[in-house]
């Protein structure tokens, strides 16, 4: 019996998928072959998406969160014309190729998130959710829905093992982001086997005690079944759905049903027996006329609903045209001149830089609309409430604070979401220590250029009491390790405003490193801290004779070990450093005009690992850090205990200098 057209139309996404994973020898073609008919349901029926525009802003959003099915994503993009070549997919994981293992966001047109680490999607994909009811309750009025799209996203049981899926779940839930539609695909099979050795669970029954509305599509290639799946899950507004559909991995093989099609190409021969029994007899990589013209056709619909929504616009520009100006500022990303702005200057009294990472952040709040975030139920310790400005709820779209709950994982992948989305300028905070939980979805954030701050307070041993448990040693450095990641520890209030204004410009993540101790303000700090790294008090010479280099509240040991190096007669220069990446950016001028190679006599200062500082401190240098955990004790003892005191810092002065004579 020969198929129908749209028969052919899903196999030729399976087809494509399985020749590309043959001829690059390396992937995972048992989600694209299982799931290809709700992927075809999804983009051919029901989603709104123009190839023509990939970025249209009232779009929905596609995110392939089980991203090993990388070719899913590339097959699609390919037969809907966005772009992608027969080249392309035939370079499939092959070096600078457009077709790389997992999907990468900026890097293949059409890509809405970076996904792989498993679960990662399904929060993100929360996160564009709830973008959209945010910006839809700031922006639509009657007649004129600006903002109205829905977030789709694709994960399979690794996904749904993860725990940041069950948080995110969670959250979702309890937002009730009814715009938000989660497709299962439960083929039951994972890399070392049959799910049923390591996950029994009942998905559908825990998202529904989350607050999720669940169905059950029990044949994966029934597209009429998936597509009435979506349509009752668009009639449920008070929930997310998860639509879990029952398919075979590797479908259409002889592979069908097994592991070993998880993560390994089909083999030539398997992939020939596939062919034969899809009934496709074109050349490699070929796909046939009918095939062609009826994903051209479907490519339509998206340049007409694009059309229609400019239209709406245009009404909707001569009706409210100041909130149009707001919605293309804040579409666009656009700052006013911080730098430039007095009042985030403006310190006085000695204070933790957590308390005025608080003070900015509001200054910043009242004059940037559309910054929204929130903490992982630490808001209240992190100083991350922004007056005035509401708490977001499932009752009020239009609260600016979130509340994420103790998620701090799904906190950092929720808010990643939201900065794709685009429109608002998310943060996420929580403690320094606690970052190790969120690792993963900041090296997203970093991986992706998302400029997103990230409040991380109650650094080093001066957290005090709580001890090794909650005092962070290794995360600095750990944090610096990631590339595109930037690490400010300011030491004063200034130095704070400078780390936000970092976090709020250029493509890279920002963690602000902030103390719950009390710590002066410096007056020659300032704007110069956006250089990552300056001179804050200056020796009398010209040239040194040694170098005392700190970051956040050990930059108070040297400014006072100062003075006491200059009563025994050496002259030393203070240099905060309170963000590594940013000095590094610098010129070699400018850096040698803060640290002079000639100088050789150096003591650099942190509470934390010392792995930082050795290309600074030089094969000569000093490092006072931290080479163990810290202790439960106040933590001036603990400050005086593991040797970061002015007289500590003199006498590594001392020596180094002694040692360099």
């Amino acid at each position: 019996m020969s198929l129908s057209v749209k028969e052919q139309a899903v196999n030729a996404i399976r087809i494509l998928s399985a020749e590309a994973i043959q001829k690059a020898n390396s992937g995972h073609p048992g989600l694209p072959m299982g799931s290809a008919p709700i992927a075809y349901a999804l983009w051919a029926n029901k989603m709104v998406h123009n190839p023509k525009n990939p970025s249209f802003e009232n779009r929905d959003r596609f995110i392939l969160s089980a991203g090993h099915g990388s070719m899913l994503d590339y097959s699609l993009l390919y037969l809907f014309g966005y772009g992608l070549t027969k080249e392309d997919l035939m370079n499939f994981r092959q070096l600078n190729s457009r077709t790389p293992g997992h999907p990468e966001y900026g890097h293949t047109v059409g890509i809405e998130t970076t996904t792989g680490p498993l679960g990662q999607g399904v929060a993100n994909a929360v996160g564009m959710a709830l973008a959209e009811t945010y910006l839809a309750a700031k922006f639509n009025k009657p007649g004129y829905n600006v903002v109205d799209h829905y977030t789709y996203a694709l994960c399979g049981d690794g996904c749904m093992m993860e725990g940041i899926e069950s948080e995110a779940a969670s959250f979702a839930g309890t937002m009730q982001l009814g715009k938000l539609i989660v497709f299962y695909d439960d083929n039951e099979i994972t890399i070392e086997g049959d799910t049923d050795i390591t996950f029994k669970e009942n998905v559908g029954k825990r998202h529904e005690a989350q607050g999720w509305h669940v169905q059950y599509v029990n044949d994966g290639n029934n597209i009429a079944k998936i597509n009435r799946a979506i349509d009752k899950a668009k009639e449920v507004t008070d929930k997310p759905s998860l639509i879990i559909v029952k398919t075979i991995i590797g479908y259409g093989s002889p592979l069908a049903g097994s592991h070993n099609c998880h993560g390994a190409p089909l083999g030539v021969d398997n992939l020939a027996a596939t062919k034969k029994t899809l009934q496709w007899d074109c050349a490699p990589f070929e796909i046939p006329v009918s095939v062609k013209r009826h994903y051209a056709n479907l490519a339509k619909k998206g340049a007409k609903a694009e059309a229609e929504w400019n239209e709406m616009m245009e009404g909707y520009k001569k009706e409210y045209p100041e909130l149009y100006a707001e919605y293309k500022d804040w579409m666009s990303g656009k700052l006013p001149d911080l730098v430039n702005n007095a009042d985030l200057w403006e310190f006085s009294k000695p204070d933790a830089t957590r308390n005025t990472s608080g003070v900015v952040l509001n200054k910043l709040a009242n004059i940037i609309p559309n910054i929204i975030g929130g903490s992982a139920d630490l808001a209240p310790s992190n100083k991350s409430n922004m007056k005035g400005k509401g708490d977001y709820s499932a009752e009020n779209r239009t609260g600016a604070n979130l509340h994420f709950g103790i998620r701090e994982h799904a906190m950092a992948a929720i808010v990643n979401g939201m900065k794709l989305h685009g429109g608002l300028i998310p943060y996420a905070a929580t403690f320094f220590v606690f970052s190790d939980y969120m690792k993963n979805a900041m090296r997203m954030s970093a991986l992706m250029k998302l400029n997103i701050p990230y409040i991380l307070t109650h650094d080093s041993i001066g957290v005090g009491e709580d001890g090794p448990t909650h005092q962070p040693v290794e995360q600095l450095v750990g944090l610096r390790s990631i590339p595109n990641m930037k690490v400010y520890r300011p030491a004063d209030g200034k130095e704070t405003t400078a780390a936000w204004i970092s976090a709020l410009t250029g493509n890279k993540p920002t963690a602000l490193v902030l103390t719950r101790q009390n710590l002066p303000q410096y007056d020659n700090s300032g704007a110069i801290a956006l250089k990552g790294g300056y001179i804050l008090s200056d020796s009398k010479k010209a040239t040194p004779d040694c170098l005392l280099i700190a970051s956040g509240s050990e930059v108070e040991l040297i400014v006072k070990a100062q003075p006491v190096l200059a009563e025994k007669g050496i002259d030393a220069r203070v240099i905060s450093m309170p963000c590594i990446e940013e000095f590094e950016a610098q010129s070699e001028e400018y850096k040698k005009s803060v640290i002079p190679d000639e100088v050789r006599a150096r003591v650099c200062v942190e509470a934390g690992s010392p792995y930082s500082w050795y290309r600074y401190a030089g094969l000569d240098g000093e490092i006072i850090g931290m080479n163990t955990f810290g202790a439960s004790a106040p933590a001036e003892q603990l400050f005086d205990i593991y040797g970061f005191t002015v007289d500590n810092v003199v006498a590594k002065a001392i020596s180094t200098v002694e040692k360099n004579k």
